[in-house]
Order: structure tokens, then sequence, then C-alpha cells
């Protein structure tokens, strides 16, 4: 398994972007997140990224375990979990997102090249098996805004303090200024808050 950077948009990187996601979530309301009491079996892929609903992520799979798992995904519902997984530690968080797979190429060694996009999140209840891959019952959530703020306000200005930071962003690594303008594209703010989220790279924890 491994993920593949090079086909991924482009990300902010700097050293103010921790401080800047700290900001948010220090400003931004508290959201409930509505618990489905359904439980679901999910296989799940552990990467050391954190997928968000909407964002799309390139992978490669090569492992043995994880290539009976896409043989398996590709013939049926062509869905799996991703959970963040620290690279030192190795241990996995228990929040993750569903990864639809939107696009797969099968190779003659069997590896697979997949596109995969963010739908919704979930968390994990209990573990059900390891091998030959991890699964584990899940319980769905759902992001709701506590109705105490302005959230189309508090997003408009998320956006600003945005546009600032890839300005900031261009300047420190040597790229031309460009005008970054309309970056919610007429998103409501829940998806918006992921789309921020994606954006950062090399900040796993602080994006889980």
């Amino acid at each position: 398994m491994a993920y593949l950077p090079e086909h991924q948009p482009s990300k902010l990187q700097t050293p103010l972007l921790p401080m800047f996601i700290l900001l948010l979530l220090r400003e931004a309301p508290q959201r409930e997140s509505a618990i489905s009491n359904d439980l679901v079996e999910l296989p799940l892929f552990p990467l050391t990224l954190v997928l968000f609903p909407g964002a799309t992520i390139p992978l490669q799979i090569f492992e043995f375990r994880y290539r009976v798992m896409m043989q398996t995904l590709v013939q049926s519902d062509l869905r799996f979990g991703v959970v963040y997984s620290d690279a030192v530690s190795g241990s996995a968080a228990g929040i993750g997102c569903v990864g639809e797979i939107v696009k797969h190429e099968r190779l003659v060694d069997d590896r697979f090249f997949l596109i995969c996009k963010g739908q919704e999140r979930f968390r994990v209840t209990d573990l059900v098996r390891t091998k030959p891959y991890l699964v584990a019952k899940v319980t769905w959530l759902e992001d709701r805004p506590s109705g105490e703020e302005n959230l189309d306000e508090l997003a408009n200005e998320v956006e600003v303090l945005m546009i600032e930071v890839i300005r900031l962003s261009n300047r420190l690594n040597g790229k031309p200024d460009k005008e970054s303008q309309d970056l919610r594209k007429n998103q409501f703010p829940t998806p918006f808050s992921f789309f921020v989220g994606s954006t950062f790279e090399g900040a796993p924890m602080e994006q889980q």
C-alpha cells in the first residue's frame, strides 16, 4: 500500500499552518456529532494521512492483504474505511472517513492503482478481525452545527484568513503571488470546513 502525493492537488506548506489550524479549532463553534445506533462492518485502511469527506486520494496497492481486500471490494460496494495511523507509534485513530473507489486499474501482478473519494465519517466501536486485513464495526457520524453561531459569517472569515495564508505560503516558498478568490465556491460551512482541513499537508494529527 502506498500513498501517491504526486497526484494530489496543490497543498499549503508552511510552518504557519499548524498555528492557523489551531486558530480555526479555537474559533469554530462546537459541532454535535450525531451517532447512528446501527452498527455496520467496514474493512479498514490505516494510512499516515487523514481523508476528509469530498477529498480525493490516489493509492497504489501492493501489499498482499490489501490486494485481497481490493479484489473483494471491486466486486462489491467499492467502499472501505480510511483511518489515520501514526507513523511512529502505529496507533490508529478511532474516527475515520469512508473512501469510495471512483476509479481503479488492476495490473497483471494483481497490484491496484486507485482513486478514492471521501464520503461520510465514522467512529470505530470494535474490531471484528485483523487478518487477512482489518475489519471493524463502525457507527456513522453526522456533523451538525450547534446553532449558536452564524456559520456563514464564520466561514467567510475563514476564507479571508485562508487567502492570506496562501499568499504568505507562496511568498515563503518563493512562488509568485496569485490572486485567490472564491475558495468556498458556494459550499455550505460544513463541507467548506472539510475542504480547509484537507488542504493542510504535514499536520495529520491536527487534521485528525
